[in-house]
């Protein structure tokens, strides 16, 4: 019998070299993270591969899965590991080598295969590690997967079988890179910026956007997994503050930034600005129900209103679907609305049939942007950008609240505007028009300004959001009425940050 995984170990000891290492919050909502060595060691890796193979097995599913790894120093031994804990399980393990994880997602079409573990880090600082995973392509897992994964895995609770077999899959890069090339080249000349932070995209977005038609300005693509500029990360102000910098050197139409595992674009403007993605998101909103009259779109409920009320997207008869916030959850509502696409306020896009194939992939998102530019040869990114109604919006903000309280907290939130409504009692001085409670609450009041607050899915944190199509003295109006309603209770703490 395999050992069962302890939750905290001494490190350069003889228990951390003969037992596995654990830690139980490493199981997040959607996927699994944890810092290498000191929340996680090899053995707990591989028992995190039996617990997967045996969770596959038990679940019906085909026992055959792709791997692959991002680019850190560590990644290779970690998917070894696992890939030992999946064949222990009678997994037979296809292998892609390094890989982003929308590789791996198109691994499971082009080789058939119904299963994915990515490891990689995302976008973390180096030393975190962990593992995107499903069993139902294009799906990744949700709450209730993660759930069980992690019972099976704490306990040891592992059926132990025959080995299926283990494939490398040579030069699979080439595969994904010619799936993405097998369409015409843009018919409009851009230069783009291609930044990777250093990070795993590196070895393949140039390739992709030159194969375009693009010429690309390199920032960044030589893999080094120090990262010694910054974190491959798409919303790091340094990482956004080099593209801008870049793009006005160079007169460069859009500046395109890859995270880690290369499944968000980052998006800044020939003018060197940032567009935050719920507004990329409604410019190809835009851009595609021209194409695809009467389309559905998913966007999570942190998103800019504008799904909802823009006159363009009206005129295209769009259907807007405000969803839970979170790239596994949006992806599923895609799958189950048959969505032309579905954005998530953190650069998570998902496209549906015929775009995509309903998995986040970062460079079939920055594909979607360069073809709206080929469509509006006479206008630059900018130009789209400011077409929009101007809406006034803000950063996520994050109050403190514990773990063991904070679902409760926003069950009261929700029960308050949501007997605002029944009663006709004013929100910041209107009445309340909608209140959607399919994650915490967003209260929109007559104007079209609205407030969100839900739990953060894997902090000790509330999330709130405002935004108003009015004025910023009507944000803010929304963001003091929703304060007042945090402060009724003392469990809430301090703010990350405030407008």
């Amino acid at each position: 019998m395999y050992p069962v995984p302890h939750p905290a170990l001494p490190p350069n000891s003889l228990a951390y070299e003969t037992r596995p290492l654990v830690k139980p919050t490493g199981f997040r909502e959607y996927d699994a993270r944890w810092l290498f060595e000191k929340e996680i060691n090899l053995m707990g890796v591989q028992a995190l591969g039996l617990g997967l193979g045996t969770f596959i097995r038990r679940s019906g599913v085909r026992p055959e899965i792709v791997v692959g790894h991002d680019f850190r120093s560590y990644s290779a031994s970690i998917k070894y590991a696992l890939t030992a804990g999946l064949m222990a399980a009678g997994m037979k393990v296809h292998d892609i080598g390094l890989a982003l994880s929308p590789m791996a997602y198109f691994a499971q079409f082009a080789l058939d295969v119904p299963c994915v573990a990515m490891v990689t880090a995302s976008h973390n600082d180096n030393g975190w590690t962990g593992v995107k995973m499903g069993m139902q392509r294009p799906l990744t897992f949700g709450p209730d997967e993660m759930a069980r994964l992690r019972d099976i895995v704490l306990a040891a609770d592992f059926d132990l079988k025959p080995s299926a077999g283990y494939v490398f899959v040579p030069d699979f890069a080439e595969h994904y890179i010619a799936d993405l090339l097998e369409r015409p080249k843009l018919t409009r000349r851009l230069k783009v910026v291609c930044a990777c932070g250093n990070g795993t995209a590196g070895a393949f977005a140039p390739r992709v956007l030159e194969g375009l038609g693009c010429e690309v300005v390199p920032l960044d693509v030589e893999l080094d997994h120090t990262f010694p500029r910054y974190n491959p990360n798409p919303e790091d102000l340094k990482m956004l503050h080099a593209i801008a910098d870049t793009v006005t050197a160079t007169g460069a139409d859009v500046g395109l930034g890859f995270d880690g595992d290369g499944d968000r674009c980052g998006v800044v403007d020939d003018h060197g600005e940032e567009i935050f993605a719920d507004k990329v998101g409604v410019m190809l909103a835009r851009d595609l129900s021209a194409i695809h009259q009467g389309a559905t779109f998913v966007v999570d409920v942190k998103s800019t209103g504008l799904f909802a009320t823009d006159p363009v997207l009206k005129a295209n008869g769009v259907k807007a679907d405000y969803w839970k916030t979170g790239h596994s959850y949006i992806k599923r509502r895609v799958a189950e609305l048959q969505a032309l696409a579905g954005f998530e306020k953190s650069g998570h896009f998902f496209f549906g049939a015929p775009v995509g194939r309903g998995y986040d992939d970062g460079l079939v998102s920055a594909i979607a942007v360069l073809d709206m530019l080929d469509r509006n040869p006479g206008r630059s990114l900018s130009d789209l950008k400011n077409a929009l109604p101007k809406t006034w919006s803000s950063p996520t903000m994050s109050p403190h609240c514990d773990d063991e309280v904070k679902y409760r907290v926003v069950e009261a939130v929700v029960a308050h505007f949501t007997s605002a409504k029944a009663i006709g009692e004013p929100v910041a001085g209107q009445p309340v028009r909608d209140v959607n409670t399919v994650n915490g609450v967003r209260v929109t009041v007559e104007d079209g300004t609205w407030g969100l607050v839900r739990a953060s899915s894997n902090k000790p944190e509330l999330v709130v959001v405002v935004e108003s199509p009015v004025s910023e003295a009507r944000m803010r109006e929304m963001f003091a009425a929703v304060n007042d309603v945090l402060r009724t209770h003392e469990e809430v703490g301090a703010y990350n940050q405030t407008i």
